[in-house]
């Protein structure tokens, strides 16, 4: 780049985008790189603030900022994704279905590490939707070492860093514990904020059955459900450790192998999730399921429907963001919850 003074720039070419601001009104680029400047662009620049200016030169060992930012790009999109038009230096990236955010966490942070170049994303292990912004990426100076940029390359690998995997059409079975209900002295009201929550997913209900606090009984009802074809039990009540409460039993004599019971996450730390010897997963749900707006609930149910198997790590470091604070009006996910 050369500086020059604006009232000389006649002639020249802009080497970055220019930024008018005018609060309440714009943040726009009110001239954009390549654009030659005009004696009549000389009063527009002076009024936003440049008596002095950047022209281009060109130099075969550096980058613009909008060609850094493409590179970046590059080592982010994957299937699924679209990039926005390069405005000053930025692209953001954009899902075109929705899906759950995977994140190559090494990698992001080893090309934040570099200097001189980020990328800003949303947090992974979260459901997006179509039309979403997934993540913003640019340089930071206007332009850079092409030595550097390929730094870059070699911390992104040859996998992107992004990843959008598509939700799966589930088949869900619920079973339904509690003498209580069974015996009909209490109405179920957790059942239908089961249906509320995998709706939001297009997820089938093929059955539900309603038990008492047999153990048998419940493990008998879940491989009812698994030979409907369930591709997920969810198993509601029962879930303390009340001498009464004989789901978490159940769920282990039906499963092959116990995940996790408990988890460092409030609401829910009682909840279970165990595996079938095909891999079909069987959740315990404790009761703030049924009154809490999120709980653990709605962090591990995106995972398993975009077919994400889960293991005892993945919970363990839920602890740090794993205290809801019931706000009074919920933002959920766009808050802290789970992250």
């Amino acid at each position: 780049m050369k500086l020059m003074k604006t009232e000389d720039a006649i002639g020249q070419i802009l080497c970055h985008d220019i930024t008018q601001i005018i609060k309440g009104v714009t943040k726009d680029a009110v001239f954009q790189k390549g654009h030659v400047i005009t004696k009549e662009d000389i009063p527009v620049l002076l009024s936003v603030g440049k008596d002095h200016i950047y022209i281009w030169e060109n130099n075969e060992n550096m980058l613009h900022e909008n060609d850094a930012a493409q590179i970046l790009y590059d080592l982010c999109k994957n299937e699924n994704m679209r990039p926005s038009e390069i405005k000053e230096g930025k692209i953001e990236l954009i899902a075109q279905c929705d899906g759950l955010l995977k994140i190559d966490r090494e990698k992001l942070n080893k090309i934040n590490a570099l200097g001189e170049m980020m990328i800003a994303s949303r947090h992974g292990d979260f459901p997006v939707k179509a039309g979403d912004k997934i993540a913003g990426m640019r340089v930071i100076p206007l332009v850079i070492e092409k030595e550097k940029m390929e730094r870059a390359k070699e911390a992104g690998g040859m996998s992107p860093v992004f990843e959008l995997k598509l939700f799966l059409k589930k088949k869900a079975g619920i079973v339904t514990t509690g003498n209580e209900v069974y015996y009909g002295r209490i109405q179920d009201t957790f059942t239908p904020v089961i249906k509320e929550k995998i709706s939001e997913y297009s997820v089938e209900l093929i059955g539900q059955e309603v038990c008492n606090d047999n153990s048998q009984m419940i493990t008998a009802a879940i491989h009812r459900l698994l030979e409907k074809g369930a591709d997920m039990v969810i198993c509601t009540g029962g879930m303390s450790v009340d001498p009464d409460d004989r789901t978490p039993a159940a769920i282990r004599d039906a499963a092959q192998s116990v995940v996790t019971y408990g988890a460092p996450v409030l609401p829910g730390a009682m909840f279970l999730l165990a595996y079938t010897p095909n891999g079909i997963p069987i959740m315990g749900l404790p009761g703030c399921v049924m009154y809490a707006k999120r709980t653990i609930f709605d962090l591990a149910l995106p995972r398993i429907i975009a077919d994400e198997r889960l293991e005892k790590e993945d919970f363990a470091m839920m602890g740090e963001g794993g205290l809801c604070l019931s706000c009074s009006v919920c933002t959920f996910p766009n808050c802290g919850f789970g992250k």
